[in-house]
């Protein structure tokens, strides 16, 4: 039972804190705070029943609104998507904020909050699922109808948080899409920018940016091509074709 235990608390990737605030009624609440950082789920939650069960454990032992703190890389997609479930069906108010970077998996779960703040400095990545796969051609495409669904139940977060078309949200994971907060606000990934409450004079830049690994590939893969192109010149000899006719039939005379 020890080492079992052990095992689960090596499966955490996630970290619960309370917070005593003061409310708008300057009454002292506790806020409960979730931070997910680094890898989601280092082995994958597809045949694990007990570590998401405690995940769920610690999300309903308490109540009352929660904030989420994201910096991860991604991982395991199906671990992202039953937080992603369990943070939806949460009674109280989610919100999602970005401090470092949310990235695949990682976005999914960013997608649940009610409330999607992102860092000036932070960064969302969304892309199609991977995967690993061997056998013979029926496995294959299996797979790859596998990840298919996957990406399609990907997409459903997307749609419902952004309101954008499936075609458009699908040639965005195409690409590989990389967004700062700007973009991601503009494009109804997140909901505003995180700002320091007792700061009015900062200069925020209004330029958003967007990050396409495709496009950047096939650019490079164009400006290659350039530089490498022969080009077909024209030869000029700066001879007559009267002379050179002459020539040949000299040539040809010639013993």
């Amino acid at each position: 039972m020890k080492m079992e235990r052990r095992k689960n608390l090596m499966k955490k990737f996630w970290k619960w804190k309370n917070q005593v605030m003061r409310n708008q009624n300057e009454e002292e609440v506790t806020e409960r705070i979730l931070f997910l950082n680094g890898t989601i789920a280092e082995e994958s939650w597809f045949d694990d029943d007990v570590t998401p069960q405690l995940f769920k454990e610690e999300l309903n032992q308490g109540n009352g609104n929660i904030t989420v703190w994201i910096n991860s890389p991604g991982g395991d997609c199906v671990a992202a998507a039953q937080i992603y479930n369990m943070l939806i069906d949460y009674k109280g108010d989610v919100t999602v904020k970005i401090d470092g970077i949310a990235a695949s998996a990682a976005s999914v779960i960013a997608m649940a909050g009610t409330n999607v703040l992102m860092s000036p400095v932070s960064m969302l990545m969304i892309h199609n699922p991977m995967t690993i796969a061997f056998g013979n051609k029926g496995e294959m495409e299996k797979a790859i109808s596998m990840l298919d669904e996957v990406k399609e139940s990907i997409i459903n977060a997307y749609e419902i948080k952004t309101g954008m078309s499936r075609a458009k949200l699908s040639h965005l994971m195409d690409s590989e899409t990389w967004m700062d907060a700007h973009k991601a606000v503009e494009l109804g990934f997140a909901d505003d920018i995180l700002k320091r409450s007792d700061t009015t004079d900062i200069e925020v830049s209004q330029v958003s940016m967007m990050y396409s690994k495709a496009q950047v590939v096939n650019s490079l893969m164009d400006k290659i091509a350039s530089k490498c192109k022969i080009e077909n010149k024209e030869t000029n000899t700066g001879v007559k074709a009267d002379e050179l006719m002459d020539r040949l039939f000299l040539m040809k005379n010639w013993r």
